[in-house]
């Protein structure tokens, strides 16, 4: 079975060696400091566009990373607005996706997702939060409802949290997994 994590490409380096540095460095520093700094998705975005313009030219580079900034931008936003994520998480994605691109980014996003998802469920169940976690998914689907409705309601008032992880290394961790799959 060819799964879509193997229809996309290699990209040529030096793209998987940068986006696993970044990606791993980004992660450190969340687990450290619990942040991503501005100033290391700055150098990757600027990076990655000096990259796509000599692997592809000006206007297909251009293309390129733009379209897989604007994919994991998007991947990550409604996370974010629903609180259940860091911006920095968001803007990782984003820069990690202007080196990928857009496919690629995607299946950066889906193995991201399994990886956080069964790390965070397992921190819920060790923690003995699960009765919590429900109340608020619960919850969040309400609010969300009650929301698009018009009602008023913010999907994420009134929530007490179940805890949070450093997701940079989720995201990380699903980067390099994507990157090692891809070498087929």
């Amino acid at each position: 079975m060819d799964l879509m994590l193997y229809s996309v490409p290699l990209p040529q380096q030096p793209v998987p060696l940068c986006v696993m540095a970044l990606a791993i460095l980004a992660a450190s520093t969340d687990i450290v400091s619990r942040r991503i700094p501005n100033l290391l998705i700055a150098f990757g975005l600027v990076a990655a566009l000096a990259v796509q313009f000599a692997l592809h030219g000006a206007l297909p580079g251009a293309a390129i990373w733009l379209g897989g900034a604007l994919t994991g931008f998007g991947l990550l936003l409604p996370f974010y607005l629903l609180r259940g994520m860091a911006a920095g998480d968001v803007k990782l994605l984003m820069m990690l996706g202007a080196w990928l691109g857009a496919a690629a980014i995607v299946n950066v996003a889906v193995s991201t997702f399994i990886i956080g998802g069964i790390w965070s469920l397992g921190i819920v169940l060790v923690r003995g939060r699960l009765m919590r976690l429900a109340g608020n998914v619960a919850a969040l689907i309400t609010g969300s409802c009650r929301a698009i409705r018009g009602m008023g309601v913010s999907p994420g008032a009134g929530r007490e949290s179940v805890g949070s992880i450093p997701y940079g290394v989720a995201i990380a961790a699903g980067t390099v997994a994507v990157m090692f799959a891809m070498v087929r």
